[in-house]
């Protein structure tokens, strides 16, 4: 078996696991959110320490929330978006693909 047919295969094995789409899913949204951050604060020019500064954080904490390895709550993405001068956006958006569900009588 070739090194990406194993790979593949243990993906598979893992994804079927109870909870691990959830897990997936969840991960995803940290890196996602942490790479936005990390994005605009180097548009900023700041370093990691200016951030954490402006948001009253540590530098430590900024690096793992960019790292996607912690996912935030609203208080802390509302702070991160003070201090880099944005507007946060929480939104729900419809899956592609799916029709609405009705509404429970």
């Amino acid at each position: 078996m070739t090194e990406s047919g194993s790979w593949q295969s243990l993906r598979d094995q893992r994804m079927a696991e109870p909870g691990a789409a959830d897990e997936y899913a969840a991960t995803k949204l940290a890196y996602e959110l942490g790479k936005a951050v990390r994005e605009r604060r180097e548009q900023r020019g700041w370093s990691q320490s200016e951030l954490a500064k402006a948001a009253g954080m540590t530098q430590s904490a900024v690096a793992r929330f960019e790292a996607g390895g912690t996912v935030p709550t609203l208080n802390v993405l509302e702070r991160i978006a003070r201090a880099l001068d944005t507007e946060l956006s929480v939104r729900f958006v419809p899956k592609p693909g799916r029709p609405p569900r009705p509404s429970p009588a």
